[in-house]
């Protein structure tokens, strides 16, 4: 019998259970590679436990991940589990952890762990210190992906943007070397950390794709200063303006957190007028979560009640946002990966609902937009 995998949280853990996947023996086994976040990713990881308990009473459960490592006593203690294994102990080998096999869009991991101390972030404990790949590690796994059929590769880790060397390098020399990578994408990125050659990439190399998601988590200086975050407010603009004017058919992602400890009513405006300041069109927005042991637990909190308020509110600008964004493409012809079931991306990310065999690059007229994507036809 396969080996079962529940993944919970980033990519990088995607792309690492499938490798945890073909490691395992065979057996009657059900992996789930938790996320710890958040204390909602937390509560979801204990959720799927009992849910594949449940439906498979007889088959061991292997926990891992963040929240595994951060608090295994919890998860060991659970009805189902038989063994409960952390971050450093799960992948037995240094390879580099390729994910999504067979599917069109596959995930490359190039590093984990981080060397930053966010004060509300508990991955960088969980994870250990910034660890990145070989490039030969990382070459061979992109080669793989592409061999199994995959159309576009996408980079991932914990803080891409820290590997050794440069991620604009890592970058450029995978393209050069590896004449079929057509596709490649990046996840998320520090904008404080996004070097020349990277940018050099952005500005003119069309097969690096036009979406770029930044960790930017607030819009106010001081409350960038209290997380302990690297950037300000200004610097935030100024290189989602400066990724603009070399690549106008960008699209701009952000992580955002509301209700971070002391944030005040214009703290929070200021994380409003960012959406609009940095153009975001892919919004993801977190009402801040106190972490155990974090240095922004242990800070005065807001109301639940307040954090709650101030999420939707922020959900609420990024989605009209992204509604006018997805309805200003309406009439043009957009270059779409088609994926399956009737989905695909354009380069932009945008996603697209239409008719066309999966696994395919088509140019696709868009004929109309829902408040969440694109409706399209092949030309």
């Amino acid at each position: 019998m396969p080996v079962e995998t529940i993944t919970l949280g980033c990519r990088l853990n995607f792309a690492e259970s499938e490798t945890l996947a073909r490691q395992a023996a065979p057996g009657d086994w059900i992996i789930v590679n938790s996320c710890a976040v958040t204390s909602e990713a937390v509560r979801q990881t204990r959720q799927a436990i009992r849910r594949a308990h449940r439906r498979r009473p007889d088959a061991r459960i292997l926990v891992t991940g963040c929240a595994a490592e951060l608090e295994p006593g919890q998860f060991a203690a659970m009805p189902g589990v038989d063994r409960v294994v952390g971050n450093a102990e799960k992948l037995a080998t240094n390879i580099v952890p390729a994910g999504n096999q067979g599917h069109v869009r596959s995930f490359v991991a190039v590093q984990t762990g981080c060397d930053h101390d966010c004060t509300f972030c508990a991955i960088a404990p969980a994870r250990g210190p910034s660890r990145s790949f070989a490039y030969a590690d990382i070459r061979s796994a992109v080669e793989r992906e592409l061999d199994r059929g995959a159309r576009e590769i996408v980079l991932t880790g914990v803080d891409i943007t820290s590997y050794e060397g440069g991620l604009g390098p890592l970058s450029e020399r995978l393209l050069r070397d590896i004449p079929e990578l057509q596709r490649l994408r990046l996840s998320s990125l520090d904008s404080i950390e996004i070097d020349e050659t990277l940018f050099a990439l952005i500005a003119g190399e069309p097969r690096l794709l036009p979406h770029f998601h930044l960790s930017l988590q607030s819009g106010d200086d001081l409350i960038l200063k209290r997380m302990k975050r690297r950037h300000n407010r200004a610097q935030a603009v100024a290189m989602v303006e400066r990724i603009k004017t070399v690549r106008p058919d960008a699209s701009i992602g952000a992580d955002l957190i509301a209700g971070f400890p002391t944030e005040s009513e214009q703290a929070a405006m200021n994380t409003l007028r960012l959406l609009d300041d940095c153009d975001v069109v892919a919004g993801h927005i977190f009402p801040f979560s106190p972490r155990p042991g974090t240095p922004a637990a242990r800070m005065p909190q807001l109301e639940r009640e307040m954090v709650k308020a101030r999420a939707a509110r922020l959900r609420e600008r990024a989605a009209q946002r992204r509604s006018a964004w997805l309805d200003s493409q309406v009439g043009s012809v957009q270059r779409v990966l088609v994926e399956n079931g009737g989905k695909g991306h354009t380069d932009a990310f945008a996603p697209v609902a239409l008719e066309a065999p999966s696994n395919r690059l088509c140019d696709v007229r868009v004929t109309g937009a829902t408040a969440d994507h694109l409706i399209g036809v092949p030309t």
